[in-house]
């Protein structure tokens, strides 16, 4: 039997080294108090689809119920816990999650996520919170060598704010953006008769790196209350991380996210061996308009897949064989007991080809 297009089966080493990174995940953050969350599988459509939302119905995997409603596999963490959360109002701030997320792309239609969200904090904290969390994540699997880079959906918002795009525009706009596609920015702008605009932004998809970047532009930007405050917050989130250690941290001034419900600072982890992000998230403040609610949430995934590739395996142990009789099978399961950091086979009769590094006889044990 074959699979459907982006489906897989998977064996041996590569679960363990996932079970490994889902392990050490969830031990940071329990000692960091977060609390763990689930939500089911299957979602009706419109909690994804939404216009505070707006993922694509045709990237989701779908049918429908028996009732004529639009049911879905979970195609996002952060939607279905916000949703979640609304409905059970609990006083918890901090949130963890572990497991698939199901969506038509190219990399497939199912991946494995482990991320937290965090609500009703202030935002600064929350955010550092998440980074460090982060930071705290990685420096448990071993992993050094990356780049955290940082942006802002508020510079994308103010620039634009005059161009009075209806949704469909902003969302083309969006996406030429995210893509760094600067000549279809560009003709995009000049059309709505703007070629001030058109230009910062094609100037903003350039407009990355250190802690340069941000002063030059707090420069640019000095008579300008909004984009000064951005940009100060950038500076403090970098400054931070630094001091905390990171070694690489750059800031992407131009980058926009083509999910609607980002609001404000957005952050990527990029693995320097593969150029792979590992995690990214940010503040997502307006996926709570929906529920009429007006609170700060913040929050990040970690792409596990991803980080099984670069993670060290652990290292393989003995295995061992206790080759018994129907007689010695009980005294042989108790024997095992002595070898915990082993793997243990308990046999009848050696293979001629086998994996054994030491084979124990106990047929003649009584």
């Amino acid at each position: 039997m074959f699979l459907p297009d982006g489906s897989q089966d998977q064996i041996g080493g590569k679960l363990n080294d996932r079970a490994k990174v889902n392990h050490l995940f969830r031990k940071v953050v329990r000692r960091r108090n977060y609390e763990a969350i689930e939500t089911p599988v299957v979602e009706y459509a419109n909690t994804f689809t939404n216009p505070n939302v707006g993922m694509d119905p045709n990237h989701l995997l779908k049918w429908f119920d028996r009732e004529g409603e639009i049911e879905v596999l979970r195609a996002d963490w952060t939607t279905a816990i916000a949703r979640a959360l609304m409905t059970k109002n609990p006083d918890q701030s901090k949130w963890f999650y572990q497991g698939s997320v199901f969506q038509k792309n190219e990399n497939g239609i199912e991946s494995q996520q482990a991320g937290i969200e965090i609500i009703k904090m202030d935002p600064l904290l929350g955010e550092m919170e998440s980074l460090f969390t982060a930071v705290d994540v990685l420096n448990e699997l071993s992993i050094q060598d990356y780049l955290i880079e940082l942006g802002h959906t508020g510079i994308f918002d103010y620039l634009i704010k005059p161009l009075q795009l209806n949704k469909s525009e902003e969302e083309k706009l969006r996406i030429a953006m995210d893509d760094k596609q600067e000549d279809v920015v560009y003709r995009m702008v000049v059309s709505r008769g703007d070629q001030a605009i058109a230009k910062q932004l094609v100037e903003l998809i350039q407009a990355y790196g250190g802690i340069d970047v941000l002063q030059r532009y707090r420069e640019r930007w000095a008579d300008t209350k909004e984009l000064v405050d951005i940009i100060d917050h950038l500076t403090i989130l970098m400054d931070s991380l630094k001091r905390l250690g990171v070694k690489d941290v750059s800031v992407d001034l131009g980058s926009v996210r083509q999910l609607r419900y980002y609001s404000g600072t957005m952050f990527s982890c990029f693995l320097k061996g593969s150029g792979k992000i590992c995690f990214s998230g940010g503040r997502y403040d307006r996926l709570y308009n929906q529920f009429d609610k007006n609170i700060s949430a913040v929050g990040l995934a970690f792409y596990v897949d991803v980080l099984t590739e670069v993670i060290a395996s652990d290292p393989k142990p003995d295995k061992i064989c206790l080759l018994a009789t129907p007689e010695t099978h009980v005294f042989a399961e108790q024997l095992r007991a002595k070898y915990l950091d082993a793997e243990v086979d308990i046999l009848y009769s050696i293979p001629e080809k086998h994996p054994y590094s030491q084979i124990i006889n106990v047929a003649d044990e009584v």
